[in-house]
């Protein structure tokens, strides 16, 4: 019965475990990384003025930081210039 006890709360913990490093994976960090500052991306969703884009492969969300709207349809590329949490600020690129 002991064995049955200490097997169950091993396979308890081991599952725990395992799910935590799942989530742990799919977490974005606070701020912009200092490498994607001055990158050029794709507006990928209209910034009107919030919206996302394309920047080193990975789709993010991204803000206006004048608060004019930028569409997608115009094919309109733009540099990252800071960020606000998980929200990439963007100007369109000259």
């Amino acid at each position: 019965m002991l064995t049955l006890i200490v097997s169950v709360a091993a396979l308890s913990l081991l599952v725990a475990i395992a799910a935590l490093a799942a989530a742990s994976r799919h977490k974005k960090s606070a701020g912009a990384p200092p490498d994607l500052v001055g990158r050029v991306g794709t507006v990928e969703k209209d910034l009107a003025p919030e919206g996302a884009v394309l920047v080193a492969g990975e789709l993010m969300a991204a803000r206006s930081r004048a608060g004019e709207s930028i569409l997608r349809e115009s094919g309109a590329r733009v540099r990252v210039v800071g960020a606000r949490g998980h929200c990439l600020l963007v100007e369109p690129e000259s």
